[in-house]
């Protein structure tokens, strides 16, 4: 019966006919919604009727006015596990305490948003009844009412107490962090705290931010969204509100509320929009209090497909042949924040089959896939890259790949890995795709290992696309640009309008290299040779740098050349 539709189940209670279904159906498509919702604006059923139907639907306790199950324990200190604020505000109402289980009263148990959130702030597993959205509101008044009263008459008789708490005297011996805590975590779960923190994620979400930064000062906060790899000032809360805001967040992210003279790294779904955004969450302790930044990480947004990522059709057909090896190293390259962990997702979708046993280490898991073993590294207990690695290799793997290659010990085993008839993933922290190579030969790996096991490396950069509705038109005199001549009549600069917040750019696109490891690399592989004598064999083999696929973004009038110089003057 639990897993019956919620029509089917009003239709064999008697409560509405199949016509009745149908229609509440239609009416659902064209308004979005709840089927109960609908039925109820419709008037064919009430609120008691969607209610019973749906704890029947979901195998659940049903609080209505005569069983009395909206009655709870005014004596196991309910209201401290559930403070009222969080109850108003979402609906739920703590009615008993049994060990580490405590029973609530909610209207709609599939909230697992705030199911969560109860979890973290109570400690406690949570056993639901429902009941319907009037007698919650009414018992959650009547209940903190009556708390507020018996605070104000003093405190009961000890004796009394302990017995009301099962023995245990808990509440004997509260110290004053205790208290500072239960008031911290109030005040993070009051309505406008709440609509705050949602409103900071939201407004970062619907302006394309890639990072929120919430900095304190002595006498204001900085509030700040990286946007197209800019960071942008938005209008900040008032600094009042600063030890609220990053309860709210640790509360959500499941980090220690308590703990604030160490850095914390934790994450949170966010629903937006009927979509789930992942974010991980770095705190920090500064002297004017923690310091936050929320890395936004939105699948929705970007479309994990190579042939979304902006290369040219010749390095696009060059990686996916690469990517079809059966065995082998595949590199992506590149410094902090220009887009590596989207190409190396992209590139792992591309190896999905069922027939492989696809495994990977990551510091942290950005992106969970469907079809993929996906293990979150802690060095902290021992589970490193390399230890992962290890254990990868007794679970038959097909692909591998690895967040990150940071010492000798994992670039060996990623090494033997591919060249036992694995394939392998991984990126590197290198300027270009011929720096990936020399950096693997400087940290120790031997050359005569680097020469069969390595198919591809991928660098890249991401660089700001021009604003489309002010971009300006510029003449490509040869003398205004370095000496370089361009193929293109005209070429644009940045101007700045309304629509781009006055930056000249809107979105960002990816500049690549891609070099294929041909027999005249592994020849200089195998003898160790420089830099340059790399770079210059792949430029014979067709390979564009960076700056090259930069000039010919500029010829099609998506960039600037000021922008491409700035973002690989590195290179």
């Amino acid at each position: 019966m639990a897993h019956q539709k919620l029509g089917e189940i009003l239709i064999q209670q008697g409560l509405i006919s199949e016509e009745q279904l149908k229609d509440a159906i239609s009416r659902q498509k064209r308004e979005r919604g709840r089927l109960g919702e609908i039925l109820v604006k419709m008037g064919t059923l009430t609120e008691d009727d969607i209610i019973a139907a749906l704890g029947t639907q979901l195998n659940l306790p049903y609080a209505n006015k005569d069983n009395n199950l909206l009655k709870p324990n005014t004596s196991q200190g309910l209201d401290k596990l559930v403070p009222h604020d969080f109850a108003k505000t979402n609906l739920v109402l703590p009615i008993t305490k049994k060990g580490h289980v405590l029973t609530c009263a909610v209207t709609d148990p599939l909230d697992l948003m705030m199911l969560d959130n109860l979890k973290m702030i109570t400690g406690c597993e949570i056993n639901l009844i429902i009941a319907t959205h009037s007698s919650l509101v009414a018992a959650i008044q009547d209940f903190y009412t009556i708390i507020r009263s018996h605070a104000a008459q003093g405190p009961l008789d000890q004796t009394d107490h302990e017995k009301k708490e099962d023995g245990t005297g808990e509440q004997k011996k509260d110290s004053s962090k205790a208290t500072d805590l239960d008031k911290l975590i109030e005040k993070a779960e009051e309505a406008p705290v709440i609509k705050l923190v949602d409103l900071i994620i939201k407004q970062a979400i619907e302006q394309r931010s890639s990072d929120i930064h919430i900095e304190p000062f002595k006498e204001r906060i900085n509030l700040r969204y990286r946007i197209d790899g800019a960071l942008y000032q938005i209008p900040p809360p008032s600094r009042s509100l600063h030890s609220a805001i990053v309860s709210r967040l640790k509360i959500l992210s499941r980090l220690d509320i308590a703990e604030k003279r160490l850095p914390q790294d934790g994450a949170i779904s966010f629903k937006h929009n009927d979509r789930v955004v992942d974010i991980r969450v770095s705190t920090i302790p500064t002297v004017w209090g923690e310091k936050v930044v929320m890395r936004i990480l939105d699948k929705e947004a970007v479309k994990l497909e190579l042939s979304n990522l902006g290369f040219d059709p010749t390095q696009l057909e060059n990686i996916k042949k690469s990517l079809k090896r059966p065995y082998g190293l595949f590199f992506v390259t590149g410094p902090t924040g220009s887009g590596k962990s989207t190409t190396l997702y992209s590139a792992l979708s591309e190896t999905i089959d069922p027939r492989k046993n696809i495994m990977t280490a990551e510091d942290p898991v950005e992106f969970k896939l469907e079809g993929i073993n996906q293990v979150q590294v802690k060095p902290d207990i021992g589970l490193t890259f390399a230890s992962a690695l290890r254990s990868f290799l007794r679970q038959d793997p097909d692909v591998i790949m690895v967040g990150e290659v940071r010492d000798l010990e994992t670039a060996q085993i990623c090494v033997r890995a591919a060249l036992t008839g694995h394939f392998v993933l991984s990126t590197l922290h290198t300027n270009d795709a011929a720096s990936a190579i020399t950096r693997l030969l400087d940290i120790g790996i031997e050359s005569y290992l680097l020469t069969p096991s390595l198919i591809c490396i991928v660098a890249q950069r991401l660089a700001r696309r021009l604003c489309s509705k002010c971009k300006e038109p510029v003449e490509p005199n040869p003398d205004l640009f370095g000496g370089i001549s361009f193929k293109s009549d005209l070429i644009y600069k940045a101007k700045g309008c309304e629509e781009c917040n006055h930056t000249g750019y809107h979105g960002r696109i990816i500049l690549t290299e891609t070099m294929l490891i041909d027999d005249a690399i592994r020849e200089l592989i195998s003898k160790e040779a420089t830099y340059i004598k790399i770079l210059d064999a792949a430029r014979k083999n067709g390979m564009d740098t960076l700056f090259d696929d930069g000039i010919k973004k500029v010829e099609a009038g998506i960039t600037s050349f000021d922008e491409i110089v700035s973002v690989t003057s590195s290179t």
